[in-house]
C-alpha cells in the first residue's frame, strides 16, 4: 500500500511539474480518452454550470443581468491573459497561440456585446459560438494534458464560459435569434475567414482550421472520405444551423401560447 500511496504521489508530483507545458511540450501518459472518465467529468460540469447559470439569470433583475454579462466579459478576458502570461512563463509561446481562432475571437465579440449588444451580434453568438464552443468541448484538442495544466484548465474554462453566455441570455429572452439573420452571420465569418487565411499563409498556423482538419476533429472526416476538409464546412453549418434553430422555434411556440392563453 505505501510502495502504491508513494507511485500515486509522485505521478501527481509530475502532473504538477508540467504546470506550465503545452500539447507541444507534454510527453505521453498524462492526458486523458475521450469521452473517459475526466472528460464525462468536465462535460458533467459544463451542463451543470449552464444550468445553474440560466436560472441565475432568468431569475435576475435587468441591473443583475447586466452584472453578469460584465462578469462574463472579465472572466473570458481573464482567460485568454493567463492563457497569454502562462506561455510567457513557461517559454511556449508561438504564432500557433494568438486569438485568432474561433473560439478565441468569440472572447472578444462577447465583451462587445456585453457593453454594446446588437441584433448582429445577437445572431451569432447563438448560431455560432455556442455550437463552436459546444464542440471543442466534445472534441477537445487538449487530451494530451493532465487536469493541473494551465492550458487544460484555460481551454475547459473559456469554452465553458464561451457557450454558457449566449445560452443564459437566449433562456432568458434577452436575445432572440432569428433564421432571417443568419445572412449577416455567415458575412461576419467569412469576414473573419478572409483575412485569417492570409495570417496562416503567412505564419504556418491553423486558425479557423481552415487549413486542415487534425484528427479528433469532425472535419476530418470529410477530409478522410473526399479529399479535403472544406466540404465539411458548408455541410456542418447547415447542420449547425438547422439544429440550432429548433430550440428558437419552440421557444417562440411557446411564446406565443404563453400569450394565446393570456387574451
Amino acid at each position: 500500500y505505501d510502495m502504491l500511496a508513494g507511485t500515486t504521489n509522485l505521478r501527481r508530483l509530475d502532473q504538477v511539474e508540467h504546470f506550465w507545458d503545452t500539447v507541444d511540450t507534454i510527453g505521453e501518459g498524462f492526458g486523458f480518452s475521450l469521452f473517459g472518465a475526466r472528460h464525462l467529468v468536465t462535460l458533467a460540469l459544463y451542463i451543470g454550470f449552464a444550468a445553474l447559470s440560466c436560472k441565475l439569470y432568468k431569475a435576475a433583475d435587468e441591473k443583475k443581468r447586466a452584472q453578469l454579462r460584465g462578469l462574463f466579459a472579465v472572466l473570458l478576458l481573464a482567460d485568454e491573459a493567463f492563457k497569454q502570461i502562462g506561455l510567457q512563463i513557461g517559454g511556449n509561446f508561438n504564432w500557433d497561440y494568438l486569438p485568432l481562432h474561433l473560439c478565441s475571437i468569440n472572447i472578444f465579440l462577447i465583451a462587445l456585446h456585453a457593453w454594446r449588444p446588437s441584433e448582429a451580434l445577437d445572431n451569432f453568438l447563438y448560431y455560432i459560438c455556442i455550437p463552436a464552443a459546444t464542440a471543442a468541448l466534445l472534441f477537445p484538442t487538449w487530451t494530451s494534458l493532465p487536469a493541473m495544466n494551465f492550458m487544460f484548465l484555460h481551454s475547459t474554462s473559456v469554452h465553458i464560459l464561451l457557450a454558457v453566455y449566449p445560452m443564459m441570455l437566449f433562456a432568458a429572452g434577452d436575445i432572440r435569434p432569428s433564421a432571417k439573420g443568419l445572412g449577416k452571420s455567415l458575412l461576419l465569418l467569412l469576414v473573419m475567414a478572409i483575412p485569417i487565411y492570409g495570417v496562416n499563409l503567412l505564419l504556418d498556423t491553423n486558425y479557423m482550421f481552415l487549413m486542415y482538419a487534425p484528427d479528433g476533429n469532425p472535419l476530418a472526416w470529410f477530409r478522410d472520405r473526399f479529399g479535403h476538409h472544406w466540404i465539411g464546412f458548408p455541410v456542418l453549418l447547415a447542420a449547425v444551423f438547422a439544429l440550432m434553430d429548433v430550440p428558437v422555434l419552440l421557444k417562440g411556440r411557446q411564446e406565443n401560447k404563453a400569450i394565446r392563453a393570456a387574451e
